[in-house]
């Protein structure tokens, strides 16, 4: 979603959506497939997208069909979250952890409240134990050089998936999900929903945590902003997302792929 659908601006480029519409038309299923929870300013995109369909949300840790409510969530281990919570609370650091409706976070930093802007949600300090439901993703707000240290660090059991946002471009989201669980293992899901070969399925990413999905679909693009990962296994590049590069991408499905 950031730095793929939504610009530096926080808006979609105009192109964007006349180029959804005639994918649709054309019987293309479109799918959201964000870190984003299920709620909030990504579940008013899934639907501007596909109201009817299928869309993936937490890193693959949700996948739902917006229009029924119905969720394959996968749940971080109980000592997994009790270990998190307690580095949280001895760092500083800040921590979110997410069911699929709602999230919390028990900081008050400025960083906890842009984020909760980026959500398009209410911003509100909430103690963990407060969450009702499963948790299935947990994630940190950290800088860049402390977030790949993380990411260093072995996580057995564990899926950890480094994204970015170009409107909080000094943070790196560190996001956590069960063993297994990420975009491509989603993405995978999506596609036997629909019946669709993998072979056929066009995936546009940029960061990091969109790897797992391009490394399994028959035509990977990237965005002209992306990580460098991901531009060196993309069979195909369009532009900057400030420059409508999804639109682009659109316009090659709609014409039989790159």
């Amino acid at each position: 979603m950031d730095g793929t659908l939504l610009g530096s601006s926080g808006s979609v480029h105009p192109e964007v959506w006349d180029a959804t519409q005639r994918a649709r038309a054309s019987g293309i299923h479109l799918a959201l497939c964000s870190g984003r929870p299920a709620f909030g300013l990504a579940l008013e995109y899934a639907r501007r997208l596909d109201a009817d369909g299928w869309h993936v949300f937490q890193n693959g840790a949700s996948i739902v069909d917006v229009a029924t409510g119905k969720s394959r969530s996968v749940p971080l281990a109980v000592d997994v979250v009790r270990g998190l919570i307690a580095r949280a609370r001895s760092t500083g650091d800040l921590l979110e952890l997410y069911t699929d409706d709602q999230f919390a976070s028990e900081s008050s930093s400025t960083l906890a409240r842009e984020h909760a802007r980026l959500l398009g949600v209410p911003f509100e300090v909430r103690p963990f134990e407060s969450l009702t439901g499963a948790i299935v993703r947990a994630q940190w707000l950290l800088s860049h050089e402390d977030a790949r240290r993380i990411a260093s660090v072995p996580h057995p059991d564990l899926e950890v998936a480094l994204s970015t946002s170009p409107l909080m471009p000094n943070t790196t989201f560190v996001g956590i999900t069960h063993a297994g669980v990420s975009k491509g293992s989603a993405v995978r899901t999506v596609a036997e929903q629909y019946g669709i070969h993998l072979n056929d399925v066009m995936y546009v990413g940029d960061a990091e945590n969109d790897l797992s999905a391009l490394q399994i679909v028959g035509h990977p693009v990237a965005m002209a902003n992306a990580a460098a990962a991901v531009l060196r296994i993309a069979k195909h590049t369009v532009s900057h997302v400030d420059a409508g590069g999804l639109a682009q991408a659109l316009e090659l499905a709609l014409a039989g792929g790159p």
